[in-house]
């Protein structure tokens, strides 16, 4: 009989082998990537742009553009569009982001043949009306206002600007200013530039029909191109910004800095040392000023990579009068870190949550798509995540150490509060 009382024995799991997609160039030179594994009658069509705001020539252009590529096309109006799709039970979504602009088409397996030209036609001819514009500029002016009384978002927004400049894609934001500066004309010229396919992603039920059909159907598309833009980098030195709020209660910390990319030694490094300090709910910051000090509900520190930047953010929401003590605070975290090993106690709980929560991202087949489509589309080698748990598995204290002395230096990092 089993004895629930006893803990079963842990194993250690140091695969993490990604299915191979099937790869096909289509002649327009559009990359099909198919990925089996769905066992339901259903499918996910995601369509890839290099079209987000690094490419604007005006900010809110790759935002707008994308949105509206649903309000209505040449044969369909918005409300047409809609009805059809719901009539099928087929879901669309619209993600613009900053290096790149996804439209997806969920829909079941076997109205595929309906609702896919549907959605084609959606991508290829928009027609970007004038009064659907006018209303979603309107709807997003109103977020806009309420989004801009948060002190958080107010403070993420500073610190983006301040770490990359007022100017640059990754530093600016779309103010009210912005969409009242865009027009059709505007949208049609970006479309028309940047929102061509490059990729296409497909999960689904390992079907050659399928797949033939989507090969077809797909090969309408112009050929993809590539417009590199250079941007000068941000020499600024660190500094403290504060927003002060007569009538907040409580002000959002935000901490960050440029810090290195994917393809650099000691990313791997780097990206496990953040977990350490402030990547999970058992972190250092996370340890020391919410559960000992009681200064937050909650703090966090992420390593965001992007196609050509990276930026590492510490944030959190605390008590006016504590503002002074929680940059102190974290400065003391992060001074341990350059000076004093990481314990072997903490080390191996940190290492088994962090591989825990990376092979637990492959639950179902589109979570495992998403990390093929983030070694494709970042250009990576395909054992990445496999490279990337066997580094963890066998990091050390003194690798973390030399990493926290090159690159988590307290004094290098953009400080902003507000409230």
């Amino acid at each position: 009989m089993l004895d629930r009382k006893i803990a079963p024995p842990f194993l250690k799991s140091t695969s993490f082998i990604l299915p191979n997609p099937t790869t096909v160039q289509l002649t327009n030179g559009i990359n099909l990537h198919f990925i089996a594994g769905v066992q339901q009658d259903i499918i996910k069509i995601e369509f890839i742009f290099k079209a987000g705001k690094w490419f604007e020539s005006k900010v809110g252009l790759s935002h707008f553009t994308a949105q509206m590529m649903e309000r209505g096309t040449t044969e369909k109006t918005s409300a047409e569009l809609a009805e059809f799709f719901d009539r099928y039970g087929a879901h669309i979504e619209i993600s613009p982001g900053l290096d790149f602009t996804s439209i997806a088409l969920y829909s079941l397996s076997k109205n595929l043949h309906q609702v896919f030209p549907a959605f084609s036609e959606m991508v290829r001819t928009p027609t970007f009306p004038e009064s659907e514009l006018r209303h979603m500029k309107e709807v997003f002016i109103q977020n806009l206002k309420v989004n801009n009384e948060k002190n958080s978002v107010l403070a993420s927004k500073a610190l983006r600007k301040n770490i990359f400049g007022s100017t640059h894609p990754y530093g600016s934001s779309i103010e009210q200013e912005d969409v009242n500066n865009l027009n059709r004309t505007d949208l049609f010229q970006y479309f028309n530039e940047y929102l061509i396919p490059s990729e296409i992603f497909v999960v689904s039920k390992e079907d050659k029909s399928t797949m033939d059909y989507i090969i077809k159907s797909a090969d309408v598309f112009l050929s993809p191109h590539t417009r590199d833009k250079i941007l000068p980098r941000q020499l600024s030195s660190p500094f403290l910004q504060k927003k002060d709020k007569s009538n907040s209660v409580q002000s959002s910390v935000r901490l960050g800095k440029k810090t290195i990319s994917r393809n650099h030694s000691d990313y791997f490094n780097l990206l496990f040392l953040n977990h350490i300090l402030g990547g999970y709910f058992g972190s250092r910051l996370m340890k020391n000023i919410r559960e000992e000090k009681g200064l937050t509900y909650g703090i966090q520190s992420s390593l965001n990579s992007l196609v050509n930047e990276s930026f590492i953010v510490i944030g959190a929401d605390v008590n006016k009068e504590n503002e002074t003590l929680i940059f102190q605070e974290i400065k003391n975290e992060i001074t341990q870190l350059q000076t004093i090993k990481i314990k072997d106690e903490e080390l191996e709980a940190a290492i088994g949550h962090f591989t825990g929560s990376l092979q637990s991202e492959t639950a179902n087949p589109f979570s495992v798509a998403e990390k093929i489509k983030t070694i494709k589309l970042f250009s990576l080698p395909d054992n990445y995540y496999q490279s990337l748990l066997e580094k963890v598995y066998s990091i050390n204290s003194n690798q973390l150490l030399s990493t926290a002395q090159s690159h988590l230096n307290e004094d290098e990092l953009f400080k902003v509060v507000v409230g």
